[in-house]
């Protein structure tokens, strides 16, 4: 007999209440086509609330309690968000981990967090093998092993492999329960869903504790605050990292709006544009660096490209110049928007019944309120420039074990992210820089972005990072990074940039690079540049 909990916007109580509600509201329907090595395996939504439920009671069966802490660690594939809901029903802890990290970074999460078991492809058995032993509390190993894979050796310590589909298997009794809670296991709103580990870019990872009210408000109010009773006709192309804060957000709000999901592993551009053209995608989410990719493929011509409605931006500023470009080209709207980790990933939006306002990241989202302060914490005028911070339903509990980093970021209720950025008269947002990238010259404050957007003008320039380097004489300098689609001198660059920039903001040096490095989700990695300038 089926069992069947009535889920509607007004009583979303836990992550998975978004499938419930998705397989109730809008019936059976593919929802993801999974897209790898030209081969496509089409999933129905029934079908991934099934395996999700015998999967959280093959987690219980292996005596996983509520609380306990699981790694998922995976290219993007639908095994990922079933994952994702089966912990959420056994009302274990999810903690998405990039499959691009090596081992001494999933070392340090899983030992961070405690973590007991991870569930993981079995390309990654052997360096996890390495990567977790001797950890006390892992104590499970279960790997998804692709079409036509080896199956893989048991590890020589306490830690037991286990395959991803016996594990599922193992709770196919509970397989018809997919419209329930799992017996025995209580989850409450309040409980702490999600451990986002950060991305390190300023020293050790922090892990960002969210519950499920805070993911269930972050999804509801991104849609607008109330749950959509009609299927949206979108069709979506996954490319962001599911280990994303982004990613995860955008793939909850996919399952409220009931849009069908192209998945691919990884972001490659012809694969990307070969999927607009197959499926008609009408939209898709991307990190800046795809965007600018997309944007220097030479032969985008030879794709359809014409269904494309509406990209989202996030993750990192998108210089304007990219995203005017890239809306000509392709003739579709981008909507640039602002979050981060400790907001469930998403504070603003573009709204969609306005022209979006170039350079802004829109306005906040329902139940969000943004203010920009002093540095006293003193709320500043319309216009001037501070440091952001944001309060609403969807902010963190803690950073996971860090009180003192906790007691910095959340102050009187509001969360103080770090970025400085200025309001506008109508209440649209518009990001400057982190505080921690200001670069100060000769007592003048420098916002790398204004020296970035500048370059980006200039024809022969694909991207750049701009950062500031020691000076004697001036405290610091200006140094840019650029990336170039084809030769040019350097002092040409700077000429461009003191036509449009006082004096005192154009780059002393310049330094042509094939790439820039970027973090495991794609945002520029300015550390390690002055890494590379310091050596």
């Amino acid at each position: 007999m089926l069992s069947t909990r009535p889920i509607n916007e007004r009583n979303f109580r836990v992550l998975y209440d978004l499938v419930i509600y998705n397989c109730t509201c809008f019936g059976p329907y593919t929802q993801i086509i999974y897209e790898e090595a030209q081969q496509a395996r089409p999933y129905t939504n029934i079908e991934l609330a099934r395996e999700a439920t015998q999967l959280a009671a093959g987690l219980r069966n292996l005596q996983i309690a509520p609380g306990a802490r699981i790694l998922v660690m995976m290219p993007n594939r639908p095994e990922v968000l079933i994952a994702y809901q089966a912990i959420a029903r056994a009302g274990a802890i999810i903690i998405p981990v990039t499959p691009l990290l090596k081992a001494p970074e999933v070392h340090y999460i899983a030992e961070n967090s405690a973590a007991c078991a991870i569930i993981t492809s079995a390309a990654l058995v052997p360096m996890l093998q390495g990567a977790l032993a001797n950890l006390p509390t892992i104590r499970y190993i279960i790997a998804a092993q692709a079409a036509g894979e080896a199956p893989r050796a048991q590890p020589d310590n306490n830690l037991q492999l286990l395959a991803y589909q016996d594990v599922v298997a193992s709770g196919a009794a509970k397989a018809d329960n997919y419209l329930s809670d799992l017996e025995g296991v209580t989850v409450s709103p309040d409980d702490t869903a999600v451990i986002l580990y950060t991305s390190g870019t300023t020293g050790r990872p922090k892990g960002v504790v969210l519950t499920h009210r805070n993911l269930i408000a972050n999804a509801l109010n991104s849609v607008g605050g109330t749950a959509p009773h009609e299927r949206k006709a979108e069709v979506q192309l996954a490319i962001l990292p599911l280990a994303h804060a982004y990613g995860l957000a955008i793939s909850n709000i996919a399952c409220l709006s009931g849009a069908r999901i192209i998945m691919h592993p990884r972001f490659d551009v012809h694969a990307v544009l070969s999927a607009i053209e197959r499926h008609h995608i009408t939209a898709f989410s991307a990190v800046p660096a795809m965007f600018v990719a997309l944007l220097n493929t030479p032969d985008t011509e030879k794709y359809d490209t014409s269904s494309l409605q509406t990209c989202s931006s996030g993750s990192a500023p998108l210089a304007t110049e990219v995203l005017q470009s890239f809306e000509q080209k392709f003739q579709c709207r981008i909507r640039e928007g602002y979050g981060l980790s400790e907001a469930a990933a998403i504070l603003t939006t573009q709204p969609r019944d306005a022209a979006p306002k170039p350079g802004s990241v829109g306005v906040p989202i329902a139940g969000v309120e943004i203010q920009i302060v002093d540095a006293n914490g003193k709320p500043m005028a319309v216009g001037q420039t501070g440091e952001i911070i944001a309060r609403g339903p969807s902010i963190m509990q803690s950073y996971y074990n860090l009180p003192d980093e906790t007691a910095n970021a959340l102050r009187d209720g509001w969360l103080h992210t770090g970025d400085l950025g200025r309001l506008d008269e109508e209440g649209y947002l518009y990001i400057v820089e982190r505080k921690k990238d200001i670069i100060i010259r000769g007592g003048f404050n420098i916002y790398p972005r204004d020296v970035e957007e500048v370059l980006a003008m200039h024809q022969a320039v694909i991207e750049s990072a701009v950062i500031g380097i020691p000076s004697a004489n001036m405290g610091e300098e200006v140094k840019a990074f650029v990336v170039t689609r084809f030769p040019v001198e350097a002092e040409a660059l700077m000429a461009h940039c003191r036509e449009k920039l006082a004096n005192y903001k154009t780059p002393s040096q310049i330094e042509f690079v094939d790439s820039l490095p970027r973090n495991s989700v794609g945002k520029i990695d300015k550390k390690e540049l002055r890494k590379r300038h310091a050596i």
